[in-house]
């Protein structure tokens, strides 16, 4: 009887992490249970075979086992589009990767604490993207990403000692730049025009909200992420926004974000691409991300190799076409979405406290 307590307080914790992580509450313990579905999954399989194993009263077995089932049913659908079973929603480019309307893109959380600089280097001299983007730079990680600079004359660097220190260095001229603290003071995100080889332009948004956290509301991540949708929906320039979102790619936010945008997910169909955390492998999902306008095409995506961060760099290559093509766009937004993101934003402007500070990066 034990072996069955033990069965069915670890299915009701399993089902209860599923179910909070449905509600609508900007707290960062509600928010949290969005992240591991990949492992809840896994863990209620296992779970699900001990039960088959270790229980002979059919009624104990059959409760069991419908809880479980529910578990591994839920969070499958939440991740599924994640998987080669879902039709992929950024189409391949089918010209050269050296193409004059290509770019590369590199994302990198590099982690203020970490002192690995040479390596962070390393890593972006062999990807070698026409553009990159480092996140949590202070004065030093400034000073030692010097060398990437070198070959990228268009920079924005805007260094801070409370882990939103920002950092961009691009090939392609850079126009109409603006560093603006969207929701949280001391917050920035850069917001550029880029003009690729072949003259089109595109708009880049290069963003990192707070991180939710277990002890504090999550306001201020999620009405970041619905003014940069709203900015992108007024925008008629075709757009690009990356970055650690501190949301992943299957969460409630990060679909009305998308929605909102009308920006396509080049991971849908793909894989999960999990770039957060570097340091555990059995604890790791989709942080860093990049989304795109349907007239860009994919030319490549890769996850970059471990830098002393706790998140792995990004690297995407995507193409600029005249027309969005065979794309599959997310669904389209409602009343009832832009309702929604309204109250976020709102929320998020009514916030009175400071950002979550360097505490939680340590």
């Amino acid at each position: 009887m034990t072996t069955h307590i033990v069965l069915a307080v670890l299915t009701v914790l399993f089902l209860a992490a599923t179910g909070i992580s449905f509600l609508r509450i900007a707290h960062g313990f509600v928010r949290s249970f969005s992240f591991p579905r990949l492992q809840i999954l896994v863990l209620t399989v296992v779970l699900a075979g001990f039960t088959i194993w270790l229980v002979d009263d059919l009624r104990w077995l059959w409760g069991l086992l419908a809880g479980q089932a529910i578990v591994v049913i839920v969070q499958a659908a939440c991740i599924l589009q994640f998987t080669p079973l879902r039709p992929r929603q950024s189409q391949l480019f089918d010209g050269p990767d050296d193409a004059p309307n290509v770019v590369s893109i590199l994302s990198s959380n590099v982690k203020m604490s970490n002192r690995d600089y040479d390596r962070t280097v390393e890593v972006t001299r062999d990807a070698n993207p026409d553009i990159a983007l480092f996140m949590e730079v202070d004065q030093a990680w400034s000073d030692a990403l010097a060398p990437v600079g070198e070959e990228r004359p268009h920079q924005v660097v805007r260094p801070l000692d409370n882990a939103y220190g920002m950092a961009l260095y691009s090939r392609f001229e850079l126009s109409d730049v603006q560093v603006q603290d969207l929701i949280m003071d001391e917050v920035p995100s850069i917001i550029a025009t880029v003009t690729l080889r072949d003259g089109q332009s595109f708009r880049l948004y290069c963003v990192h909200p707070e991180p939710p956290v277990p002890h504090i509301d999550s306001a201020g991540r999620d009405g970041e992420l619905m003014q940069v949708a709203h900015l992108v929906d007024k925008d008629a320039m075709p757009a690009v926004v990356c970055g650690d979102l501190n949301d992943v790619a299957w969460s409630h936010t990060t679909r009305l974000f998308q929605r909102i945008s009308r920006l396509l997910d080049p991971r849908i169909g793909r894989g999960f691409y999990s770039s957060f955390d570097a340091r555990f492998w059995f604890l790791r999902w989709p942080l860093d991300h990049l989304f795109h306008d349907a007239r860009f095409r994919l030319v490549s995506m890769r996850r970059l190799p471990y830098t002393g961060s706790d998140h792995f760099p990004m690297y995407f290559s995507l193409a600029l076409t005249q027309s969005t093509g065979d794309s599959a766009p997310p669904p389209e937004k409602d009343e009832t979405d832009l309702e929604e993101s309204r109250e976020i934003r709102q929320e998020a402007r009514e916030l009175d406290r400071d950002a979550i500070g360097v505490d939680w990066e340590k």
